[in-house]
């Protein structure tokens, strides 16, 4: 909807539409897009232009005239502030709205699918859910320690003591945790340099397995030397009964990369283990695990449902620690697993020799572009399953989905526009056909969202 403008130059009076995919409002005025932080859909507010870019204005928030029907009170005190939960203002129907329609929309203008989005598998809990966090670390002018989240765009941390998009077992460890390493005096270094050696600490990484309660804290510091480490360990584990480990991770490295190659287990062990889809895994600070648990799982029923009656060869790219492998091992499936990460791999054949499921369940380390023609030819397998990042699928792996032919692909996406690209890619009439995709909400009070999406042969 376009409306007139204020008439004194720099102020807009306009209705907001819809939302970018980094959360900001988006409305028209004067026949130009403008781009509102904390503005959400269906609020009227008044902007003031800050900037001009080619194809839209940016608007700085000065009042909001008319509030949205799903307009709500942040459940965060920093929430215009940090840039972690970028929709916090919208409620849970409003946001979950937008998400369907942000990936019918999508995948409408950008890949084949016309009319096979199936409905958004909301999340049970919108608070509370995320079972991982790694924390950025620094000092202030003074030499404080701050902790927190970035503001929008940037590196400017801001400082925080508690998160409630954290599980509360993990929530409540933060304040304690800053004290303490306030009182460690440890150096801090956030990001280092790239071509110099790093100072100190750089992130405060925490775990809780959400049926089983066990925690595991890492410190992510640029070098080992951290005087009275072992102590400080000692006492964290005595403080948190549920607190299995304590461990360190080297990343010596500049820039934003968040780990480094070498853990060290300070006291306790390395890994927690969490009962998950009628397995168990062994879960380390680094390797990756979907953050909210119980979706994850629900996924797991997804997968069963589509593959149908359990009993033939799948081989899933990108398994990771075996997250999914697993389970439909456990439920009777042969499956054969590629994962690039050492540690993850390392993972994934601990926890199937700790379920019982070697026999069903082998993952080996490789990249899967240079990987997945070998499987797909030795294996012959009923299904493909692939969660790549978030950048997709590369060229290799499309062209050998496309040679091999396996019967029935299902992809697992966490970006709309690189699924809806390799979906394209895939479909046609002599190709896949694709069966459904089905939205599932991962990541509430954020923009993001994850796809499964099912694709089988004519």
């Amino acid at each position: 909807m376009e409306e007139a403008g204020d008439g004194d130059g720099g102020v807009r009076t306009l209705t907001v539409e819809d939302l970018t995919r980094d959360g900001m409002g988006l409305g028209r005025s004067e026949g130009q897009v403008v781009l509102v932080e904390g503005a959400v859909p269906g609020d009227r507010v008044r902007v003031r232009l800050v900037r001009q870019a080619r194809r839209h204005s940016v608007g700085k928030l000065l009042t909001v005239l008319e509030p949205s029907p799903n307009r709500r009170r942040p459940p965060c005190i920093l929430a215009d502030r940090c840039g972690g939960c970028t929709l916090q203002a919208l409620d849970d129907k409003g946001q979950q709205r937008w998400k369907q329609r942000d990936v019918e929309e999508t995948l409408r203008r950008l890949g084949p699918v016309e009319g096979g989005v199936g409905p958004l598998l909301a999340a049970p809990q919108g608070l509370g859910y995320r079972n991982r966090a790694v924390i950025p670390l620094e000092r202030d002018g003074l030499g404080k320690l701050r902790a927190g989240y970035y503001r929008r765009q940037s590196h400017q941390i801001v400082n925080m003591n508690r998160c409630p998009v954290l599980d509360p077992r993990l929530d409540a460890m933060i304040q304690p945790l800053k004290a303490d390493l306030e009182a460690s005096q440890w150096p801090v270094d956030r990001h280092g340099a790239a071509d110099t050696p790093g100072a100190g600490l750089r992130h405060l990484a925490l775990r809780v397995g959400r049926r089983g309660g066990e925690r595991l804290l890492t410190l992510i510091a640029s070098h080992g030397d951290l005087p009275g480490l072992t102590s400080w360990a000692e006492r964290w584990m005595a403080r948190w009964p549920e607190l299995v480990g304590v461990t360190l991770n080297i990343q010596p490295e500049g820039g934003n990369r968040l780990f480094g190659a070498r853990n060290h287990t300070v006291q306790g062990r390395g890994w927690l283990l969490e009962p998950f889809a009628g397995v168990e895994l062994q879960i380390g600070p680094d390797t990756f695990f979907q953050v909210y648990s119980e979706q994850a799982e629900r996924v797991v029923t997804l997968l069963m449902e589509a593959l149908g009656a359990p009993g033939g060869g799948i081989v899933e790219g990108y398994c990771g620690i075996g997250t999914f492998s697993l389970p439909l091992a456990q439920a009777g499936w042969r499956v054969w697993g590629i994962e690039q990460h050492g540690g993850a791999v390392a993972l994934a054949r601990a926890n199937a020799l700790r379920n019982g499921l070697s026999h069903r369940c082998d993952v080996q380390e490789g990249d899967v572009a240079q990987r997945l023609d070998q499987a797909l030819a030795e294996h012959r397998p009923e299904a493909v399953l692939l969660d790549p990042p978030r950048k997709g699928l590369p060229e290799a792996v499309v062209a050998s989905l496309l040679r091999h032919r396996p019967p029935l692909i299902l992809y697992l996406s966490c970006d709309p526009a690189t699924l809806a690209r390799d979906l394209g890619r895939l479909h046609g009439a002599d190709r896949y056909q694709i069966d459904g995709v089905r939205p599932i909400d991962f990541f509430p009070n954020t923009t993001h969202v994850e796809n499964l999406a099912a694709l089988r042969l004519p």
